[in-house]
């Protein structure tokens, strides 16, 4: 009998996905996971906060822009700690966890929408 590798692969691959969407991790598992989603987050937010002329903005979005963007991108961090740390749970809680991780950065990225508008104005 001749199997299809890739075929056999992407199968496997699947339902691996699959079986492990809503276990919990272990608590080592999640510290090291949370420790880097932190690390990330750091430099993320550290980027972002670079001048303008260094992230190649344009002259024209100014401070309000850079703002933003930052605002983003802590939110972001945030939002990936979160997500890792409902990896701890499992089930229902989990998936309750990171929607409410997926809500928190919506708002924040409208609130930072907002602030933008409010600072730049009409």
């Amino acid at each position: 009998m001749k199997i299809n590798l890739p075929l056999f692969l992407a199968s496997a691959l699947v339902a691996g996905m699959l079986g492990a969407c809503s276990k919990a991790e272990s608590p080592a598992e999640v510290n090291a996971d949370v420790a880097e989603a932190r690390q990330d987050a750091a430099e993320n937010t550290a980027d972002a906060a670079q001048p303008a002329s260094e992230n190649a903005l344009d002259v024209n979005e100014g401070p309000a822009e850079e703002n933003r963007e930052l605002s983003v991108a802590a939110a972001e961090g945030e939002h990936k700690v979160a997500i890792e740390k409902c990896e701890a749970m499992s089930g229902d809680q989990q998936k309750a966890c990171k929607d409410r991780a997926d809500a928190a950065l919506e708002t924040a990225k409208a609130n930072a929408e907002t602030r933008k508008a409010n600072t730049t104005g009409p």
